[in-house]
Formats: structure tokens, sequence, C-alpha cells
């Protein structure tokens, strides 16, 4: 328990702290974020407001961890040390793409293919290693049913990497609104603490310190949003996510407590093929989900609170379904 609070309790304080000269830096360094012409026409207003911040949640979530690693290493537990690299890898990934396109004053920075490849290698490696330190193993626990699915490790290892590079993606993707992809994470965040409390698994420090730093990153985060976290803050989180499903070798808990992230996923996916099915023609309003509830007029604050609210909700049933495994 006092790691929690001090892994919590130390990146909320960092993140607290460093948020406003962060951003006083981001303005300086003109990293002001471009709005897509064809989205939402009332975000317009948000043009130029710092991105990248998720570099202030990333050095808050460094603190307790770096303090607390040499002694973890030290009686040889490396698992939040794999956890903190697989989410820097994918942050890094993200923060490349973010100067890439402010640079280059447009909103699109690395490729839809070299994204994907260097995700895609990430995800291979971190699996692997995981492998080969007996951290996981090539079976499935399906939450809310007591039975497993053992596969041989090559199926294991193209499930994980199309699990975890789908997911980082999706992670991204919620990150549209003030507030909301930061919210919603601190949740998921939350839950896997008590998850890991459960397991007594001293990965627990790591999300522990993840809930902490994105509170005191919404200080700054929440509508009207001061700062935005860039692709290197939610590409940095979707691998936060995925690392803490592994570390607790559930990947298929990720269905129930990140439920918001595949109803954007699909909204997306849906929009698409209906579009291109029908020749022009909108299933949604908008997409992701969460533009599409602003074109019939929801705000941004109730789409935060209610997509929150579903994701305590499927943590809580969550619970439940560990307890059935």
């Amino acid at each position: 328990m006092k790691a929690i609070i001090f892994g919590a309790l130390a990146a909320f304080v960092t993140a607290a702290l460093i948020g406003k000269p962060a951003i006083r830096e981001l303005h300086h360094l003109k990293f002001g974020q471009k709005i897509l012409e064809d989205g939402p026409t009332w975000h317009q207003g948000k043009q130029n407001t710092p991105t990248m911040g998720g570099v202030i949640f990333i050095l808050a979530i460094l603190v307790p961890i770096l303090i607390c690693l040499p002694a973890m290493i030290g009686a040889g537990e490396y698992r939040p040390l794999l956890m903190l690299l697989l989410s820097l890898v994918f942050g890094a990934i993200g923060f490349i793409d973010d100067f890439t396109a402010v640079k280059k004053k447009r909103n699109k920075g690395l490729t839809a293919k070299q994204k994907f490849l260097l995700q895609i290698a990430a995800a291979t490696l971190f699996v692997t290693v995981m492998r080969v330190m007996g951290y996981i193993q090539p079976t499935l626990a399906v939450p809310f049913l007591s039975f497993t699915i053992d596969l041989p490790w090559w199926l294991y290892l193209l499930f994980s990497v199309f699990v975890i590079v789908g997911a980082d993606n999706a992670v991204n993707l919620t990150d549209g609104i003030d507030g909301l992809c930061t919210s919603v994470t601190a949740v998921v965040a939350a839950f896997f603490t008590g998850l890991f409390v459960y397991l007594d698994s001293p990965a627990r420090l790591f999300s522990a310190a993840l809930f902490g730093a994105l509170l005191g990153f919404l200080l700054f985060n929440k509508h009207p949003a001061r700062v935005f976290m860039g692709d290197t803050g939610s590409l940095f989180l979707g691998g936060a996510v995925c690392a803490m499903a592994y570390a607790c070798n559930l990947p298929l808990i990720l269905v129930p407590v990140g439920i918001v992230y595949i109803a954007e996923t699909l909204s997306d996916i849906i929009q698409v093929v209906y579009f291109r099915a029908t020749h022009g023609k909108r299933f949604f309003k908008m997409a992701p989900l969460h533009h599409h509830l602003e074109m019939c007029g929801w705000s941004e604050n109730q789409i935060v609170i209610v997509f929150t609210l579903i994701t305590m909700v499927m943590c809580l049933l969550s619970v439940w379904g560990v307890s059935a495994l």
C-alpha cells in the first residue's frame, strides 16, 4: 500500500508542478496543435493550443518508478521496467509524429505505414521479452468465464501484436476532445492498480504512478484544455494500458475495461466501410463516436462524464470477471 500511495502521490505532485512551466515552454517552442479542416468547426478555436503535453505525465510517471527501480531490479523484478519501456517506445513514436507535424506545419507527421511498422516491432519485442523472462504464458484466460485457451507460441505472439497495436491506436483515436482520453485512462489505471494489489504484483507501482500522473495532467487538460497530450501522450497511454494487461497475463481484460476505446474505433471503421459501400453516405454524423455526439448537441464535458462513467461500470464488472477465472 505504501508503494501505491507513494507512486500516485509523487506522480500527481510532479505533474501538477511541472504542468505550467511545460505549457509555457511548448508555447515558446510554438508547438501548437493544427486542427483538421474536416473536423468540427467549433474546434477551430483550439488552433495552436500547445500539443505534445503528454511529456508532462510521462515525466511525472518516471519520478516514482526511477526512485524505486533499483530496489525492484535488486529483487529480480523487471516487470515495471518492461512496462515503462513499452510505453516509452510508443510515446517516442508519437513524439516523432508530433514533432514532424509541427515542423512541417501540418496535422500529419509519420505516415500510417511508418507508424504501423514501428508499433509492430515494439509490440513483438515486448511480448517476446515478457515470455522469455517467464512473466506471460501463451494462454488466454477468458474473463467472466472459468476457462482458458492454450495457444501455440507463434499464434499467441501474432494475437498479442494485433491486440497491442490495435489497442494503442484505439487509445490514440479516443484523444479527440478535452480530457476524454485522460479521464478514461485514469479509471483504467485505477482498475489495474486494484488488480495488481489483489495479485500482489509489483506492477502496482506503475499503474498507481500512471493514475496519479493523469490526475495531475487533467488539471491542465480538462475543458477548456490549456494543453493537449498529442500522439506523444496518447500512444504512450496505449502502450501503458497494454503493458498493464500483459503484466497480469490477462490481455482479454482489455475488452471490458477498454470498451470506450473499442467503441471509438468501431465507430470509425463503420463510418469508413459504410461510406465506401454507399458511395458517399455517412452512418454517423461524424466519426469517431465522440464527434458524432458533439454533432448531436452533447457538450465536451457531457461526453467525458458519460464515457468515464461507462468505463467505471465496466471496470467494476471486470472485478467480478477476473474473480471468475
